[in-house]
């Protein structure tokens, strides 16, 4: 489980509410596969709507340009973001997401490696509506501010708490990985951090770091399904 500070800021989050304000909702249900059918309630905004594609395309972009989302699902592809609401009583129960799905208007699959959330509304305007994920340590829960991400494995069993006051609106995806491995694309994603921070400090040596990078990208290489 990863936290992508800002991945929106704080503009492009009103902006994006602006248009979320004004979209057509539908009901979550529409969208569940299988038994996350029976515990899914909430509303999705209709992706048809030329100005949601827009956001989602605007999201998409952003994910591109941020290294440390890149580093760590090492994505291959990436299904477009959907935006979710959740009202008072609505809630997601324990799911995992589907492994693989149709991308819209194509007949082309992707195998769901990493699931995506982004907050769209800051913690103190809502109640309830947690992300929690289970893990081998127990129960992660997640509300992070406005415009923060954060990812995790999409084999994950997880849920969104029940909304009891306020409204939460968020934005999720799911991106195919290069290594579908999760522990071994932690273990990547934690020496490329390692190597980022060296760098960054400006005191290793840069045969040294050259030596780190070999290293890296080999193993990338090596274990990369492309």
């Amino acid at each position: 489980m990863v936290v992508i500070e800002q991945i929106l800021t704080s503009s492009e989050v009103k902006t994006f509410h602006e248009v979320l304000d004004s979209a057509s909702w539908l009901d979550g249900k529409e969208t569940a596969m299988g038994m996350a059918a029976t515990v899914k309630n909430n509303h999705q905004a209709d992706p048809a709507d030329a100005h949601i594609r827009q956001l989602a395309n605007h999201l998409l972009a952003r994910i591109g340009e941020t290294p440390k989302l890149i580093s760590a699902a090492l994505p291959q592809r990436i299904f477009p973001p959907c935006f979710n609401r959740y009202g008072i009583s609505e809630e997601y129960g324990y799911h995992v997401d589907a492994a693989i799905m149709r991308l819209p208007d194509s007949q082309d699959v992707l195998r769901s490696d990493v699931s995506m959330t982004v907050f769209l509304n800051e913690p103190d305007e809502y109640e309830g509506g947690e992300l929690v994920i289970a893990t081998e340590f127990g129960e992660q829960k997640v509300k992070l501010a406005a415009g923060h991400a954060v990812v995790y494995p999409s084999s994950s069993l997880h849920k969104v708490t029940t909304v009891t006051a306020g409204q939460r609106i968020a934005a999720i995806t799911w991106m195919q990985s290069m290594v579908p491995d999760v522990s071994l694309r932690q273990t990547l994603f934690q020496l490329d951090t390692a190597i980022q921070n060296l760098i960054n400090s400006k005191q290793a040596d840069r045969t040294e770091l050259d030596r780190l990078h070999h290293v890296y990208h080999n193993l990338v290489r090596q274990f990369s399904q492309v």
